[in-house]
């Protein structure tokens, strides 16, 4: 299936996720944030979100590695080996991406524009539908969920029987296809 965007339609989504980088980076400039250690409940919290409520693992594996768990779903990206920041992370979740089976989690994404500067007629002009979310999250679930993969997808490399057993914080069945 092909997902290539309208000439139209590229150049705009270009120029509005670089008027997006272009903002956070001048907003992290001028606000320094303190990082903060996400609290242990916060990380199950989302941990729960990512397997139930997002289901997020149909398409990109209970381990975030593109293994996925259901062949009828979309194939989803190796989030272990993904290189986008928090911010990143957090309105990909939010939007979704266009042309692609990623669904945008935001209940509003693309009603006003908050969504990489356009609005569902954009997306529609440009023969563009956007997969529909198992449910939509709030804002707090996706902070819950970025989270839970940080601690425990993002920047961990390829999952082995330690890693595995990390995750689920104890050996079980699913752990032994790794090996030690």
């Amino acid at each position: 299936m092909r997902h290539l965007l309208s000439s139209v339609t590229r150049p705009a989504l270009r120029q509005a996720a670089f008027a997006a980088t272009a903002a956070g980076v001048l907003l992290m400039s001028v606000v320094p944030l303190a990082a903060q250690t996400p609290d242990p409940s916060d990380i199950a919290e989302g941990a729960r979100l990512f397997r139930q409520k997002g289901n997020c693992q149909s398409c990109h594996g209970w381990a975030g590695d593109g293994r996925k768990m259901d062949s009828q779903m979309p194939d989803g990206a190796n989030l272990r080996e993904t290189r986008l920041d928090r911010a990143s992370l957090i309105m990909t979740i939010k939007c979704g991406l266009p042309g692609t089976g990623m669904p945008p989690f935001d209940k509003f994404a693309y009603s006003d524009g908050r969504c990489y500067g356009l609005k569902k007629a954009d997306l529609d002009k440009s023969g563009h539908r956007m997969s529909d979310p198992p449910a939509t999250l709030q804002n707090r679930e996706i902070e819950f969920i970025a989270d839970f993969m940080f601690a425990k997808i993002i920047g961990k490399g390829a999952m082995d029987h330690a890693k595995c057993v990390e995750f689920w914080g104890e050996d079980n069945e699913t752990c032994k296809e790794f090996p030690n």
